[in-house]
């Protein structure tokens, strides 16, 4: 067993012949695609992170079952250590992409099937925690990236997935055979599917009996056929067409998202690892849910960290770092920035093992993080806009720069503190339109919102986790309060 290189990722991803359509063509060639490419980038710094000494707590962890030393991305945490190490290990990447690294949803449905099929066993008698296992084993043997897949696209809300006018709007088995189960459906606004090797499907909610087909969890390698992609359009993603690096903001990282459909995909038996059992849907959505929301306590502090640095040098730039409320500005980021980082470590030093011996984190303070996460980084990105400044959106591109005629009035009117090049203010006002504006909005500033679940979503798991009865007894306790 040994880790990949960032080299051999590479090369492995494009050896899967993926099927990607995007602008109402099929992607030849997604690896070198000049869109597509900087996500693959930010997937490939999780393997090469892995390979330096100085990472190597961080970024990799010991398997019990073998002795071997694994990427911390296909390990199943054991304690809360683990929880804690994998919030740092996602704020470090975070810090040197400033985009998502898309592993951490394979991640955490890893941990999310890994403790939820052991229970299902236990109930039923099946072999589903041994199928898992088999199939953990052999992504952590050949250091893969596996994907996870949760959000149907849900149709009528109003409806359960049995009773929707097109049945096919939540995943589901529309075939059981002796030697496996065939689905349709499709998984919507899937981060890093198109860099992964493999993919975990989970059901999107929890479901009653009537919704049997769609209680459905198994394993499909990204190129079996019948899985194709979509790419979702992104803003200011055809500035990566353009000659020069300047307009892109963050040229050589980013994310991607994707639908992906499965048009009557066969999965074999020893593949799945929830066939019909809806009583566990709701146990499944829950544990991935809270590992995911624990998740960016680490990841967008990490892309945070980079936007304020970024607002910092655009103060410098513009010639007034030291005015008092610029540095209030920082002060205010850095402190909305610490109090999502704590909340990530909060819910992983208070995590706890599950039957199957796993640890989960605190599903209450899990959720509390995200709530965070869909407020925070829309109040840091205003500072940072505000501390920039309207040139953020106004600036004119690199191609006006590089003009003969137009490049020298570029120079003239763009200038600002002394000693700094116009080019070098565009480059950091670029970065900060890309991080709150632009193609990274889907790692930092809309998908902060929406990621890991909507903000009710939190809430709702809120309100269920909070114990308010043991508070009210706690008051009345206080008060002698006699009923």
């Amino acid at each position: 067993m040994s880790l990949m290189t960032g080299e051999e990722y590479i090369e492995s991803i494009r050896r899967l012949k993926m099927e990607v359509y995007m602008f109402g063509r099929r992607v030849e060639d997604p690896v070198e695609d000049p869109i597509l490419r900087p996500s693959l980038n930010s997937v490939r710094m999780t393997y090469d992170l892995a390979q330096l000494a100085e990472y190597e707590d961080l970024m990799t962890a010991v398997a019990p079952e073998t002795g071997e030393r694994i990427n911390r991305f296909t390990h199943i945490h054991r304690s809360a250590e683990d929880l804690v190490k994998k919030v740092k290990m996602q704020r470090l990447l975070g810090q040197q992409t400033a985009a998502c690294f898309q592993r951490c949803v394979g991640m955490d449905a890893f941990n999310a099937v890994y403790s939820t099929s052991f229970e299902v066993d236990k109930k039923y008698g099946t072999s589903y925690h041994e199928n898992f296992k088999k199939f953990m084993f052999d992504v952590q043997r050949r250091d893969l990236t596996v994907d996870g897949a949760m959000t149907d696209p849900k149709g009528d809300r109003s409806k359960a997935p049995h009773e929707q006018e097109d049945p096919d709007l939540y995943l589901r088995v529309v075939e059981r055979r002796a030697d496996g189960i065939v689905v349709r459906g499709a998984k919507a606004h899937q981060t890093g599917a198109l860099n992964s090797h493999e993919v975990i499907i989970m059901p999107t909610i929890a479901m009653k009996p009537e919704d049997r087909d769609y209680a459905v969890s198994f394993a499909v390698p990204m190129n079996t056929p019948g899985l194709f992609m979509v790419i979702g359009r992104q803003s200011c993603d055809t500035r990566k067409l353009e000659n020069g690096d300047i307009d892109v903001g963050n040229a050589e990282f980013g994310g991607v998202e994707a639908l992906m459909v499965f048009d009557d995909v066969f999965v074999p038996n020893e593949r799945i690892f929830l066939n019909g059992e809806t009583e566990f849907a709701g146990m499944l959505v829950e544990r991935f849910a809270g590992y995911h929301r624990q998740s960016y306590g680490g990841c967008k502090v990490g892309v945070g960290d980079v936007l304020i640095g970024a607002a910092a040098v655009a103060a410098d730039y513009n010639g007034v770092p030291r005015a008092s409320h610029i540095r209030d500005k920082l002060i205010e980021m850095t402190h909305l920035n610490e109090t999502l980082y704590c909340c990530g470590i909060a819910c992983s030093a208070e995590g706890h093992p599950t039957e199957a011996g796993s640890y989960i984190i605190d599903l209450l303070l899990a959720n509390v993080c995200k709530q965070n996460v869909t407020r925070f980084p829309y109040e840091i990105a205003r500072l940072a806009e505000d501390i920039a400044g309207g040139v953020v959106v106004t600036a004119p591109s690199e191609a006006d720069l590089r003009d003969e005629k137009i490049g020298p009035y570029v120079e003239k009117y763009f200038k600002a503190a002394p000693g700094v090049s116009v080019e070098n203010r565009l480059r950091i006002l670029r970065l900060i339109e890309n991080l709150c504006l632009g193609t990274a909005a889907v790692g930092y500033r809309t998908e902060s919102l929406h990621g890991a679940g909507s903000p009710q979503a939190q809430r709702v798991m809120i309100a269920r986790q909070g114990n308010l009865p043991m508070k009210k007894a706690l008051a009345k306790k206080i008060a002698r309060v006699a009923e």
